[in-house]
C-alpha cells in the first residue's frame, strides 16, 4: 500500500508541475500579447523550469524574432534573445537588468511607496535569480519537457 501511495503521490507531484508549467507559460504568453508581441512558439529545448520559482522561455513570434521570457514569483518580463546566449545567461541578464532598473528607481528621488517597493521587489528577485545562475547544478541537465 505505501509504495502505491508514493506512486499516487509522484503522479499527482508530476501533474502539479505540469500545471505550473502551463500555467507559467500562459502568462509568459499574456505579458508578450500585452506588449503587443505575437507569440508562435517555444522553444522547448532552449527553455529551463524550476517550479515554483520561476520559468525561463525562449519564444518565437509570428514576426520572426526571438524572445526570452521568465515568469513565475517573480516580475515577468522579456528581453531580446539576442541579450543571452542561452537560458543560463538569460537568467543572469534579468537579474542584471533589474539591479539597474532598481537603481534607477531609487535614484530618482520617488517618495511613491509603490515604485519604492517595486524597486525592493527587484533588487530580492535580481538576488534570487543570481543566485540560481550560479548553481552549476541546476544548468547540467537536459531540458526538461
Amino acid at each position: 500500500m505505501s509504495e502505491q501511495l508514493t506512486q499516487e503521490q509522484l503522479a499527482q507531484a508530476e501533474q502539479e508541475r505540469a500545471e505550473w508549467v502551463r500555467i507559467q507559460f500562459q502568462k509568459a504568453n499574456e505579458y508578450l500579447a500585452s506588449k503587443g508581441i505575437v507569440s508562435d512558439n517555444v522553444a522547448v529545448t532552449e527553455s529551463r523550469y524550476l517550479p515554483p520559482y520561476f520559468a525561463i522561455w525562449k519564444l518565437n513570434t509570428k514576426d520572426k524574432h526571438a524572445y526570452w521570457v521568465v515568469s513565475g514569483d517573480l516580475p515577468t518580463d522579456h528581453i531580446a534573445f539576442s541579450a543571452a546566449a542561452n537560458a543560463r545567461e538569460a537568467v543572469r541578464a534579468f537579474s542584471l537588468h533589474w539591479q539597474l532598473k532598481a537603481q534607477q528607481i531609487m535614484d530618482s528621488g520617488t517618495t511613491d511607496k509603490t515604485q519604492t517597493e517595486f524597486a525592493q521587489i527587484l533588487v530580492h528577485r535580481a538576488q534570487a535569480l543570481y543566485e540560481m545562475f550560479e548553481k552549476d547544478e541546476l544548468w547540467q541537465s537536459a531540458p526538461v519537457n
